[in-house]
């Protein structure tokens, strides 16, 4: 489950980096005063009247977002209170993700009592 979470979360910052780097155009006809048709990344189309330009009831709006074009942040650019920061964010979190490779035992320096009768050929119970 907390694998599926990450995945969403993922592509949901994935999606955000896209949305926020691409510029959006969005092109409006107006006619009398109504939304005609919209449309992103192209022209959008006329209303199909023939009049001519300066008796024209229709109008052409379209505004651009300008996207963002510089995504390489240098770590000069930090001041030094966030290099810290980051720095630290950077080691712990890595820390935390260590695995040991060797278990420790606690048994080593353990010695078990000797065996004076064996209580299982005795009792004659046995495990199957």
């Amino acid at each position: 489950m907390r694998q599926f979470f990450h995945q969403i979360a993922s592509l949901l910052m994935a999606l955000l980096v896209l949305a926020s780097t691409v510029s959006w155009t969005v092109d409006k006809h107006i006619c009398m005063g109504r939304v005609m048709d919209i449309s992103f990344f192209a022209h959008a189309d006329d209303c199909g009247m023939d009049m001519d330009m300066e008796t024209s009831c229709c109008d052409d709006e379209s505004f651009t977002i300008q996207g963002q074009d510089d995504l390489k942040i240098s770590f000069e650019n930090f001041d030094l209170d966030q290099q810290v920061f980051l720095i630290s964010f950077v080691q712990t979190y890595f820390q935390r993700f260590e695995v040991e490779l060797e278990e420790p035992n606690s048994f080593i320096a353990y010695n078990p009592p000797p065996l004076l009768r064996d209580v299982q050929v005795l009792d004659q119970t046995f495990l199957i």
